[in-house]
């Protein structure tokens, strides 16, 4: 397969409920306006970024009973995550690992780091 710059993301499966996020730069603001303080941004408690691609979400547990008419191979189920691909994140750095992928900076974050999410679809 030929990586391209549209599909290099297809071969990452992200797990559970942990999220793939492109980081914005320190100078870039959404369309709506929304962009972190610099003072904010010096520190690097927070950092923000785009959804690329999002997990399952939570796993739900399978209950723990012998029912010999049940078929042994049952599909997992998830609880899924409020994150979109698309959205705009706003995310603890301490709660994110951050990776390089084919020469660009990502963060995987797990959902309970993110802070807030802006979702440019009207509610």
């Amino acid at each position: 397969m030929l990586l391209t710059p549209d599909n290099k993301l297809k071969k990452l499966i992200v797990i559970g409920d942990r999220l793939l996020v492109k980081p914005l730069q320190a100078n870039e603001r959404t369309a709506s306006g929304l962009y972190l303080p610099p003072g904010v941004q010096e520190k690097e408690k927070v950092q923000q970024g785009y959804v690329i691609k999002s997990g399952p979400g939570y796993a739900i547990p399978m209950p723990a009973d012998n029912e010999p008419w049940k078929s042994e191979e049952e599909q997992v189920k998830y609880v899924p995550l409020q994150a979109r691909e698309g959205d705009l994140a706003i995310f603890l750095v301490s709660g994110a690992t951050e990776i390089a992928y084919e020469g660009e900076k990502y963060f995987i974050v797990p959902q309970s780091a993110v802070l807030l999410l802006e979702r440019e679809e009207d509610l």
